[in-house]
This record gives C-alpha cells, structure tokens and sequence, in this order.
C-alpha cells in the first residue's frame, strides 16, 4: 500500500514538472515571437513584408482547402474508367 501512495506522489510530482517546462517553454516562447515582432515593425519595408505574409496565409488555406475539402472519386468509378480503357486499348 505504501508503494502505491509513494509511486502517486511521484506520478504528481511528474505532473507538476512537466507542466511547469511547458509553461517556462511557452514563456520562452513568447518572449522571442515579441522580439521577433518588435524587430519587424522597425523594417522600412514593413508594409511589403505583411503583405507577402498575407499571399502566403492566403496560399496555404487553399492548399488546406484542396487537400481537405476536396472529396476523392469513387473507388468504383475509378475501377469502371480503367477497364473501360482497358477495353478501348484492346479493341484498337
């Protein structure tokens, strides 16, 4: 019984460890995107800069759009189209 207790004040201990390093990660984080941002908006060309970001916001939703949105043919219909070109191919 006493095993059982010890190994669960160690499984919360695990716990409290790994949420403290994620939120000192997140921290970190946080501190370099606000840096990174600060030396952004000193760029004279600040403007082009968020615009290109924006084409490219604007390009990767559509990729996700088409890879996700997009419904793939029907197995059988694919499997009908192939052998009725494979009959076409036989009869020329």
């Amino acid at each position: 019984m006493q095993e059982t207790a010890g190994r669960r004040g160690g499984l919360d201990e695990q716990a409290v460890l790994v949420v403290a390093g994620l939120a000192d990660l997140a921290v970190s984080l946080a501190g370099t995107a606000l840096g990174t941002v600060r030396g952004l908006l000193r760029r004279s060309d600040a403007a082009e800069l968020a615009s290109e970001a924006q084409d490219d916001l604007m390009a990767r939703g559509r990729l996700a759009l088409d890879r996700y949105a997009t419904v793939p043919p029907a197995h059988l219909e694919v499997l009908a189209r192939h052998a009725l070109a494979r009959r076409a191919a036989d009869e020329v």
